[in-house]
């Protein structure tokens, strides 16, 4: 049985009740740099979108699902993209939306449910994802959930007038 569910939190799959919160979120100028978005979504297209959510990663390549508390709050969004099935890898981004929300376990735990989820039921040997330099609180979350800083990309993205540098990580599952 897939249980995606922690002591805090549980993983869902969207519902189209979630389109206020997620039009939400794409529409935060604020975060759109953890996404490389530039422009705002309408209504109409997010619930396009959440009409087709419930396609299977290996027809969409990717897997959105919903960080909710146990009062069943909304508190953020989880991915799996890029899903390669050839060569067993995908990639993985996090959202803890409301800042009240973050440093509570909710991310570390959401990033462990769906890595496991991803290492046993998609048998995936590895997961990675791509983490701004500036961004010290991912980089604390992914690193201490095992994964590996694997390169830097300098100048990678183009913020506030300036280039960043993006870093690099992995987490191989060694248990195949």
């Amino acid at each position: 049985m897939v249980t995606l569910k922690g002591e805090q939190i549980y993983l869902r799959a969207l519902e189209p009740e979630d389109l206020e919160f997620i039009h939400t979120i794409e529409n935060d100028e604020s975060i759109w740099e953890l996404s490389s978005t530039v422009t705002p979504y309408s209504r109409f297209l997010i619930k396009e979108y959440l009409e087709h959510s419930h396609k299977d990663i290996y027809e969409v390549k990717q897997l959105r699902l919903l960080i909710s508390d146990y009062n069943n709050t909304a508190i953020g969004l989880i991915d799996v993209f890029d899903f390669d099935i050839k060569n067993r890898r995908a990639g993985i981004g996090i959202l803890i939306y409301n800042t009240k929300n973050r440093a509570k376990g909710y991310g570390k735990e959401a990033l462990a449910l769906l890595s496991n989820y991803c290492f046993l039921h998609l048998d995936l040997h590895q997961l990675y994802c791509n983490i701004s330099e500036t961004n010290e609180a991912s980089i604390k979350l992914f690193e201490n959930q095992g994964f590996t800083r694997i390169g830097l990309k300098k100048d990678w993205n183009f913020q506030n007038g300036k280039y960043t540098n993006e870093y690099s990580y992995q987490l191989i599952n060694n248990v195949h």
